[in-house]
């Protein structure tokens, strides 16, 4: 069969050809002993389709109901069989009497034909040959009895299954009775294929329609009457096979798209119930891959379908009193229909998420009714409380003993996959969730069984715990807020003993948080202060009733001074707002009143009103700084920051006086403090600032302060607004502005300058306080600028770094004309002095002008080489002063000197020292001695002893092993040059062993060595 019988075929693609749709017809394979003769014919029927009337061959009717009538029983099995010639008087004979009566049929035909030949024939041949003839005639006689046996079996068997009321009710005994009386067995052909043909009948009559689900009550039939009828399973499970091709074949003879649907699933339901029927055995019974080309994968869909199918039909009758003995039976049916645990649990919760779906939808229709009755909430809350007693039900039937038994998916109910399972139908659950929070409530407190319903509710909802929480924490605000309110108009809170336990208690009955229930407390005392600072101010009268509301509710003093922070400092902030914006010109006597009205009136603390007005003047101020740095050029900016100044001294000033109560012409008593402070804190050092010209400018005398006028405060600041980069660059900017004074620039490029009176240095005093700038800093900024003047003189003086007594004199004017202290130009003089020197160094370092014995001079004259010279140049001043020792041609090492006191005068790392000389010595030994043979073959014997040294020095750095040459007579004559040299015992010892001369080769060269000369002209190389 095509696969496409159990997958839906494409609707634009017809029909893939297979096997089965070829001219010749495949036919069903059974045993010789089975093959079932030509004349015997089958009479199969199979609907077309739902909308047809099932026909067969004979055009009679074939229905499936249990309870059908003789006339349908006997169209699915045909009507009665007549019997003809012998087969009425075979049917009348038993076994023994038809024997008897084939053997006195036979006898009595020998002895007529024995007799009539004798009679006519007068002779005893042809006696015996009448006999012959007449027993042959009997015999067939005998033989046509007796070959008809089986078919009359075969027609009372039709025959009594045609009169059966019932097929299911056949008895194996009947059908066995009827064998026995014919002497027939199950091994007989015409019997055994009469029993298959009904047994094909029974299934094709048994399974539904394809549009049709199955009953469930098949496979308990067909098995039944199987058994009843005693065909093997071999034989049966042909039948099954054969009513597939039956099945196939209807489906080309249909040629529509929806009877293939139906063929379809006719031939998945004949797959599942002949599984269930052969059991285990259908795997090799029943070849549905090799017969009808369908993959395991297809046989696995067909099975699962219809188990599927079968138990979501038991499941229906599943309802919310569901007890053991349903489970215990669902459980059942589930292993009968051979289906998966996994699909059984999620049928099992669809069914149950279904049911409670049907109450929830009840309680939205109620909810949302336009015409919602008194007792909308009740029932509402009723259907609720139906879906958490069937919870609660699943949950006990859950935790069961014999739960193991019952049907999977047995636990609490969720609607996740649900109808209500979109964030639309969320929302209505919401509502539903806040309708039975809203009942529990309704008594003013909440009951212990009200929170587990209500948890579980919130589990069946699928509601994430802040949503949850959410609306718990909504509703309860309100019954707490409504609690309070007949509290507090009952006048029990004011009656109670302890306020506090008070509202504890009712908010343990509530099972509300405190946390919450205080900032509901905080928001109570907002709103009544709202109302009392409506008109401006706060009277005696509302202040005593905010006190009795604060004593009420017990909030704290820091909350009380928080909300008052807040809700006064609003108003008082639009006051200070006003009175900033009037400008300088504005700030008038009704502005001063009004600032002093809110100031008092409002009850604000003195820190808290400074913090709020100062909020506001720091913007001001931010706003004229914006302005000075986005400005053209030095001067513009300084005429924003004097706008600044002005503000501060005629509007802020004026602003801070007022809000503390303070009259214009007294100094601020706090401010008079700031000062003594500072005094006292951070006193000048006039003989070590007493140079500073400018320094001393912007701390005038009292006379030239009091011609100046009043001072502007400077409680209000910038020193948290902006960093101390910024307020020093604002005070630097404004102190050149003072030194240079205002640049006018006219035609033709040219400038004019206009110098500043001293009052200008007062106003720069005034700019640090409002930047925040402590003396320290001021100080800084003058001392940075006259020191950055100062330098750029003192390079131009020493730009070659050499330092004589006359730029020495002509710096101290320098020094003296930009009021910068002695130590500071010291130090401002040595480190151009050092930069130059150390560029100088490093001149001379890569230049190799510079050795380790000068090193040591200049350190001995306290210069500080490490500042001077970088790691890098030191390491390299190191390894070429080892390279100097190795190339030296003294052939000595000293390991103190060089692994000790250059590294320490080079301030370089010891061990990284030894590392280089190591590296270094083993790289010249080698060459060493490849540069002696060298200067051997050239005949310099000089450079070859001084070369030998150099390799004698390397080895006591590094010692090495033996060395190797190709030419070891070359060997033996650089040991006879170095030893005529007349060099220390040791030396030549070392070289004898680096060499590899023996001591007899060693003695035999200092014997010849007075007689060979081998630096003569005739002496003769090896090369």
């Amino acid at each position: 069969m095509n696969p496409s019988l159990l997958a839906a075929p494409s609707p634009s693609t017809p029909p893939l050809l297979t096997p089965f749709l070829t001219s010749s017809p495949l036919h069903l394979s059974t045993p010789s002993s089975l093959s079932l003769p030509t004349r015997r014919r089958f009479r199969f029927s199979v609907p077309r389709n739902s909308s047809d009337k099932p026909t067969d061959v004979s055009s009679d009717s074939v229905s499936t109901s249990s309870s059908s009538s003789a006339s349908a029983i006997s169209d699915v099995f045909g009507g009665k069989r007549e019997l003809t010639g012998l087969q009425p008087l075979v049917a009348n004979l038993s076994p023994p009497v038809r024997l008897a009566s084939s053997a006195i049929i036979l006898a009595g035909a020998v002895a007529a034909g024995y007799g009539l030949g004798f009679r006519f024939g007068k002779t005893r041949n042809l006696a015996l040959g009448g006999a012959a003839a007449m027993g042959a005639a009997g015999g067939a006689v005998v033989y046509a009895m007796n070959s008809c046996v089986p078919d009359v079996a075969a027609a009372d068997l039709h025959n009594y299954l045609v009169g059966c009321d019932d097929p299911k009710a056949v008895k194996k005994e009947d059908i066995e009775q009827i064998a026995k009386r014919y002497g027939v067995s199950k091994q007989n052909e015409a019997f055994n294929a009469e029993l298959c043909d009904i047994y094909c009948r029974f299934v094709s009559s048994t399974l539904p329609p394809g549009s049709e689900d199955l009953r469930g009550d098949e496979v308990e039939i067909i098995s039944n009457f199987k058994s009843a009828l005693g065909i093997d399973d071999p034989d049966a499970a042909n039948m099954h096979v054969e009513i597939g091709r039956r099945i196939f074949r209807q489906r080309l003879e249909t040629g529509d798209r929806d009877g293939d649907v139906e063929q379809r699933r006719a031939f998945q339901k004949l797959i599942y119930v002949s599984t269930l029927v052969f059991g285990e055995a259908s795997s090799f019974l029943l070849p549905w891959k090799r017969v009808f080309k369908v993959t395991d994968s297809q046989v696995e869909i067909a099975i699962r379908d219809n188990a599927q199918s079968l138990y979501a039909s038991k499941l229906n009758s599943i309802s919310r009193d569901v007890d053991v003995e349903e489970l215990v039976s669902l459980g059942q049916a589930q292993r009968h229909y051979q289906l998966s645990d996994e699909l059984a649990e999620d049928l099992f919760r669809q069914q149950t998420r279904k049911l409670v779906e049907e109450n929830i939808s009840a309680a939205l229709d109620v909810l949302k009714s336009r015409t919602r009755a008194a007792r909308g909430v009740v029932q509402v809350v009723e259907e609720l409380d139906k879906v958490l007693a069937f919870n609660n039900k699943l949950i006990s039937l859950k935790n069961h003993p014999d739960a193991a038994s019952f049907a999977r998916g047995v636990g609490p109910v969720s609607l996740l996959g649900g109808e209500y399972d979109n964030e639309r139908k969320m929302d209505d659950l919401k509502l539903l969730y806040r309708a039975y929070i809203t009942d529990a409530l309704s008594s003013g407190r909440m009951e212990e069984n009200k929170l587990s319903a209500l948890n579980q509710l919130r589990n069946i909802f699928g509601l994430g715990k802040r949503e949850a929480e959410a609306i718990t924490l909504d509703v309860t605000s309100k019954a707490y807020r409504k609690r309070l309110a007949q509290a507090v108009s009952s006048g029990d809170l004011d009656l109670a003993a302890s306020k506090a336990a008070f509202l504890q208690n009712l908010c343990e009955e509530l099972y509300f948080d405190a946390q919450r229930a205080t900032e509901i407390h905080e928001e109570i005392y907002r709103q009544k202060l709202q109302q009392c600072v409506a008109d401006g101010e706060l009277s005696e009268d509302d202040v005593v009733a905010l006190n009795r509301l604060r004593v009420m509710l017990c909030i704290p003093q820091q909350t009380i001074d928080s909300a008052h922070s807040d809700v006064c400092g609003t108003l008082f902030e639009k006051v200070v707002k006003e009175a900033i914006a009037s400008g300088v010109d504005g700030y008038d006597a009704d502005v001063k009143k009004a600032v002093r009205k809110a100031a008092h009136g409002l009850r604000l603390t003195r820190e808290a009103a400074m913090s709020i007005a100062g909020k506001a003047v720091r913007k001001i101020f931010i706003n004229y700084i914006k302005r000075a740095r986005t400005a053209d050029n030095r001067t513009e900016a300084a005429k924003e920051l004097k706008k600044m100044i002005a503000f501060n001294t005629l509007v802020v000033t004026e602003l801070v006086g007022d809000i503390k109560g303070e009259s214009s012409d007294t100094p601020p008593e706090e401010s008079k403090q700031e000062e003594e402070k500072i005094k006292e804190d951070e006193e000048w050092d006039d003989e070590e600032w007493e140079s500073l010209e400018t320094l001393r400018k912007i701390k005038p005398s009292e006379e030239f302060a009091a011609k100046m006028g009043k001072p502007g405060q400077t409680e209000i600041n910038l020193r948290d607004d902006l960093p101390e980069r910024d307020r020093t660059d604002l005070y630097k900017t404004y102190l050149l502005y003072c030194l240079t004074g205002e640049v006018t620039r006219i035609p033709f490029g040219a400038q004019i300058t206009t110098k500043k009176d001293d009052s200008e240095y007062v106003l720069l005093n005034q700019l640090g306080g409002i930047l925040g700038l402590t003396v320290k800093e001021i100080v800084e900024v003058h001392r940075s600028l006259a020191e950055q003047a100062f330098r750029q003189q003192a390079e131009v003086i020493l730009a070659d770094g050499q330092l004589t007594k006359a730029r020495v004199e002509q710096l101290n004017e320098v020094q003296k004309q930009v009021g910068l202290p002695p130590e500071y130009a010291q130090k401002v003089i040595k480190s151009i002095t050092t930069t130059k020197m150390a560029a100088a160094l490093e001149t001379a370092i890569s230049r190799g002008r510079l050795n380790i014995k000068q090193v040591r001079e200049l350190k001995e004259a306290n210069v500080d080489l490490d500042s001077m010279i970088s790691e890098r140049l030191r390491d390299n001043l190191f390894k070429k002063t080892v390279d100097e020792i190795f190339s030296s041609g003294t052939g000595e090492f000293d390991e103190v000197e060089v692994y000790e006191k250059i590294p320490a005068d080079l301030n370089i790392n010891a061990e990284k020292a030894k590392q280089v000389v190591r590296e270094l010595a083993k790289t010249r030994l080698s060459n060493s001695l490849i540069q002696s043979v060298a200067l051997l073959r050239q005949r310099n014997h000089q450079a070859v002893v001084s070369t030998l040294n150099d390799l004698l020095a390397c080895d006591k750095a590094v010692p090495s092993e033996p060395l190797t040459w190709e030419v070891p007579e070359e060997l033996a004559d650089l040991f006879t040059i170095y030893m005529k040299n007349d060099p220390q015992q040791e030396k030549l010892s070392r070289l004898q062993y680096l060499l590899g001369i023996s001591d007899s080769a060693a003695a035999a060269l200092r014997e010849m060595k007075d007689i060979r000369s081998v630096g003569t002209e005739e002496e003769k190389f090896v090369f």
